[in-house]
């Protein structure tokens, strides 16, 4: 093979691996509908992206590589019901579904970006089914919606790979066994499911925010997607104030993004972002989104007479906290640090007593934050991640401890999965050498 016929066949492979990660959720969620099994849809997009490593770099790459991924599986899928009673019953439903995308016109998707009622929120719907236990929900939502490895599952919730592989492989047998419905579920249903769904939501829209491995530093098209779909399911439950809070904090964070990284693709942090790059579009709804979670908040506090707040709504007030800054130096930070107190108390984990070690630090100078730092070495959950070494290493350093934070980033360097992030910590490490 030529060096040119080379670089034409990585360069399509790159492209059928961009596609299928922006456009597989989708895919797989229409290929469901269609087929009413789950797994099997999973399987027929899978053929069909096998399909296009074999024929793309021959043929060429076609004109909407998402229509041709799912025209290309729905072929499969009539193959196979040509071979079973089930033809019959699925032929209408497929011709209807079949005229209605190839009467869309050339290059079309055949599904609508902007329709509520759309196949990517039943497939999340269905995902988190009450009959799946909730680390089965998400492990398969995470899986299949955002499409990712069981490795970077598996580093989202610190496990082990082998324990996600179950988790999913078990989830799928559960939904077929149960013979589980590809559908949007009624009112009632809806709330049930809805600490699952807004968890596979959050988790999500993490990934996209910051990848857990790979080259790129955030992957923001499946971050926004967790926002619409958060938005739609706001629209769905709209007396549920945690709904609203996880709109809000989505969209504070999202609001960001175009000052998160350079010209260059590197990471810019919190402290040296140009704020009039920050979106105030998407400030203006998360506070529209946070005061709408406030009064929904406020109206059970009432009726139950005890305060209430959500982990999402409180979430959300921290980053609130941050839109409001004109420049970094200006952060309430002992409004943040009292903000990650009441979280710890509502939703306790080791990674949100961390974040308020970083605000304590910024309230009270290093050492405070130090001393809580400490206090999580212990913490099985942060033993594998890069996060705890990274700022014990920051606040290290300001304290002048410099052998010691060096040593600390080096270790988050070696721990970090994300390329990206690996080289800022090991760039954070070279400055404090120089200066030694």
């Amino acid at each position: 093979m030529t060096t040119e016929r080379h670089a034409q066949v990585a360069s399509i492979t790159r492209t059928i691996e961009a596609t299928w990660r922006i456009e597989a959720a989708k895919i797989i969620a229409t290929l469901t509908r269609y087929v009413g099994d789950f797994s099997v849809a999973e399987d027929l997009a899978q053929d069909a992206l096998a399909q296009a490593l074999a024929d793309w770099p021959r043929a060429g790459v076609p004109d909407n590589p998402a229509a041709w991924l799912t025209a290309t599986a729905k072929r499969r899928a009539i193959d196979g019901w040509r071979r079973r009673e089930r033809f019959e019953k699925r032929m209408p439903l497929l011709a209807d579904e079949q005229r209605r995308f190839e009467g869309a016109g050339e290059g079309e998707l055949p599904w609508n970006p902007d329709e509520i009622d759309d196949d990517v929120l039943r497939l999340v719907f269905t995902s988190c089914h009450p009959v799946l236990a909730r680390e089965a929900q998400l492990a398969l939502t995470l899986r299949v919606v955002a499409g990712l490895t069981t490795e970077q599952i598996a580093r989202a919730f610190l496990v082990p790979v082998p324990t996600v592989q179950q988790r999913v492989v078990r989830a799928k047998k559960t939904l077929a066994a149960a013979n589980v419905e590809f559908e949007l579920p009624g009112a009632a249903e809806r709330v049930e499911r809805l600490g699952g769904v807004l968890g596979v939501l959050y988790l999500l829209f993490s990934e996209g925010h910051v990848a857990t491995s790979g080259g790129d530093w955030m992957r923001p098209e499946l971050a926004m997607e967790a926002l619409r779909l958060a938005r739609v399911v706001a629209g769905l439950t709209p007396r549920e104030p945690e709904v609203h809070g996880l709109v809000a904090l989505m969209a504070f964070t999202a609001s960001r993004f175009g000052a998160r990284v350079d010209a260059a693709g590197q990471p810019v942090l919190l402290a040296d972002q140009n704020r009039a790059r920050w979106d105030r579009t998407l400030i203006g709804l998360g506070e529209r989104s946070l005061t709408r979670a406030g009064e929904l908040w406020a109206t059970r506090t009432v009726a139950t007479g005890r305060p209430e707040t959500g982990p999402y709504t409180l979430q959300a007030e921290i980053a609130a906290c941050h839109a409001a800054a004109p420049r970094f130096e200006s952060t309430d930070w002992r409004r943040i640090a009292s903000i990650y107190a009441t979280l710890c108390r509502v939703a306790p984990s080791p990674v949100t007593e961390l974040n308020r070690a970083i605000a304590v630090a910024e309230a009270e100078g290093p050492a405070a934050g130090l001393v809580l730092v400490d206090g999580l070495t212990d913490a099985k959950l942060l033993s594998t991640s890069h996060l705890l070494p990274s700022v014990r290493g920051e606040l290290l350093a300001r304290l002048g401890r410099l052998d010691e934070a060096a040593a600390e980033l080096g270790r988050a360097a070696e721990l970090a999965t994300n390329e990206r992030e690996k080289t800022v910590l090991r760039e954070k490490v070279a400055r404090i050498l120089a200066q030694m």
